[in-house]
């Protein structure tokens, strides 16, 4: 099972709905999903059916009309395989809103702390591609806009999965609310209060951590312990040395997210020449076997 790393973000085509549309698509605002600093997200669906999430702005928020068209404007500017579809969005005050699609099975952190009960771990594979994908979609962002686009806001909890109903995959999404959390928090923005793309590759190298590790210690004890051994401990290196590049205290000593993604590809590459040559060395075995007879 694969898994598509994708990051909330608007992509152009987009519809603008009324305030009475929003009240229709959230079912009077009943069904609350999540909260954060721009305000709250409802589940919600279209008039065919489509499932959607809608961030409702705060009332309590600093964000202004103003404001908000700002970011509307700016994150139609983007366009990514690995970017969350933004249908549309209300510009009426009294209900200031985004509508995505909705990602209908949790975010990251959910999946890593066992709140999703479904039986199911993340097992190595699907957390490197997971990694891997999320790490591309950020790249863009850096190096594929002009000017760049800084994220500020990467952690788990805004790493979203989506089980795509054709392969039984999952798409996965990161939020664009440009905020910052405590602990995934540059600390050279306590220096200079300013966020830039080496903001994003330490809050970036803070969620790998995350997604590799649970305490800290030997190699084999800080991977997470529910994989029961079922990792290249050599490609485990590999990326903990890439997490560990990543949130260097200094921006300057800190990978670029294009070389990240170098960096996770070239894992994945070995991993998966690693799995071929051992299929590959048991079929030459099981073939080379003799049959007794009576």
């Amino acid at each position: 099972m694969l898994f598509v790393v994708s990051l909330w973000i608007i992509k152009r085509k987009r519809k603008t709905h009324s305030s009475k549309e929003i009240t229709q698509i959230t079912h009077n605002f009943q069904h609350e999903i999540g909260k954060g600093g721009f305000g709250i997200v409802y589940r919600g669906s279209l008039k065919d059916g489509t499932m959607v999430a809608v961030k409702v702005l705060s009332s309590s928020s600093s964000q202004g009309s103003k404001e908000f068209e700002a970011e509307v404007l700016l994150l139609a500017r983007v366009h990514h395989k690995n970017l969350v579809n933004l249908l549309g969005y209300c510009d009426d005050m009294q209900h200031l809103s985004l509508v995505y699609e909705y990602m209908d099975n949790g975010t990251l952190r959910d999946h890593l702390s066992g709140k999703i009960l479904n039986g199911d771990i993340l097992n190595w594979n699907q957390r490197v591609n997971i990694a891997l994908q999320a790490a591309q979609g950020l790249d863009y962002l850096h190096s594929g806009c002009t000017p760049p686009i800084v994220h500020r806001d990467i952690k788990s909890n805004n790493i979203l999965l989506n089980r795509e109903s054709f392969n039984n995959d999952y798409a996965t999404h990161i939020s664009t609310r440009l905020a910052g959390t405590p602990g995934y928090l540059d600390p050279e923005y306590y220096k200079n209060y300013g966020l830039n793309e080496k903001s994003d590759v330490y809050s970036f190298g803070i969620v790998l951590l995350e997604i590799m590790t649970v305490q800290s210690g030997d190699i084999i004890n800080i991977i997470d312990s529910r994989l029961q051994g079922y990792f290249d401990i050599n490609m485990a290196w590999k990326i903990i040395e890439v997490a560990m590049s990543c949130t260097s205290t200094t921006s300057e000593e800190r990978m670029t997210m294009s070389e990240v993604v170098m960096e996770l590809k070239q894992c994945l590459n070995i991993n998966e020449l690693q799995i071929e040559f051992e299929d590959t060395k048991s079929s030459i075995q099981y073939s080379s076997g003799t049959i007794a007879s009576d």
